[in-house]
């Protein structure tokens, strides 16, 4: 199997240290995954008010939360006000085409600050993006999910965050969360030294970030916030892969279906056409009641404009 390796582009978005894997230096999605971000870790002082993302909008995606620790609060203009917490998902769906989008914040919590009593000083996080199949009408909605399936296979321990899985002893598992194109992924943490043998499916890209340690696989070393990635055509003669890693690695396992329809990033727009992110740049810039308001008073991010000869 053919693995590349991807290297992160380091920033800092609402206070906290992001690695960011996807977009990547022109790569395309994996499946509909077109974004992936590790934010964190990151610990606060007592007088830090942690990560704090103000008033955005989305178009055309799913955002899609992994929270491995910490509490942060999301706000958005549909009016739900929800914590995540360590091992849940939250999922916000912007809509498809130029009468939908959505906007939100995101703000750390901690226990005198709308919190649980546990909650930790610290943050890290997985957030991706899901491009919409823009053939599809998909409608605005928020989704959290404080349950998702669990188990172990031999030293390491497994959650399905989305999508259907049979792993290689034949079980099957699948996750409640919302879904509009064939996706998977899989929270993988090793519990002992040792190997996990992940199952693929014909017809998937799929990636690997190592978000703790580092893993090894068919000779190819990857550290923490580095990506492996690997191609349908890479799958269609392999039916897993095997990994080595040390006990406390930690790894997201993400895979899919490539959409049909192109996938254009800019800013926290997603679209199939240059002309439809152009639009709701102005939108969103000059108040467009498409994007809602949301309960906060959290600053409101404008949109850049489109570079010139922007391709997406």
């Amino acid at each position: 199997m053919s693995i590349q390796t991807l290297e992160p582009r380091l920033a800092d978005v609402g206070g906290i240290p992001i690695a960011r894997l996807l977009p990547n230096k022109g790569k395309k999605p994996i499946g509909a995954w077109c974004f992936l971000d590790h934010a964190g870790p990151a610990d606060f002082d007592q007088d830090d008010a942690g990560m704090q993302v103000g008033r955005h909008p989305h178009t055309n995606l799913q955002t899609f939360s992994w929270m491995l620790n910490g509490e942060v609060l999301h706000k958005d203009s549909l009016g739900n006000a929800q914590v995540i917490t360590k091992n849940q998902v939250n999922v916000m769906t912007a809509g498809t085409g130029l009468n939908q989008g959505i906007s939100h914040t995101e703000q750390s919590v901690f226990p005198d600050t709308g919190g649980s009593k546990d909650a930790a000083r610290g943050i890290s996080m997985v957030q991706l993006w899901i491009a919409l199949p823009t053939d599809q009408k998909i409608e605005r909605s928020f989704h959290h999910y404080p349950e998702l399936p669990t188990w172990s296979e031999g030293n390491a321990e497994m959650v399905l965050t989305t999508g259907s899985y049979t792993n290689v002893l034949g079980e099957m598992f699948e996750a409640p969360t919302i879904q509009y194109s064939k996706l998977v992924g899989i929270d993988v943490y090793f519990k002992q030294d040792g190997e996990a043998t992940l199952s693929l499916e014909s017809g998937f890209e799929y990636g690997i970030l190592v978000s703790e340690g580092q893993i090894e696989s068919e000779g190819k070393v990857c550290q923490q916030d580095q990506l492996f990635r690997f191609h349908d055509s890479d799958v269609a003669n392999s039916k897993s892969i095997k990994l080595a890693a040390k006990k406390g690695t930690r790894i997201m396992f993400i895979g899919g279906e490539p959409l049909n329809n192109p996938v254009l990033l800019w800013w926290n727009f997603v679209a199939d056409n240059k002309a439809e992110i152009e639009q709701s740049i102005i939108d969103w810039n000059n108040g467009h009641e498409r994007f809602g308001n949301v309960d906060s008073d959290m600053k409101r991010l404008p949109a850049p404009e489109l570079p010139k000869g922007f391709k997406g």
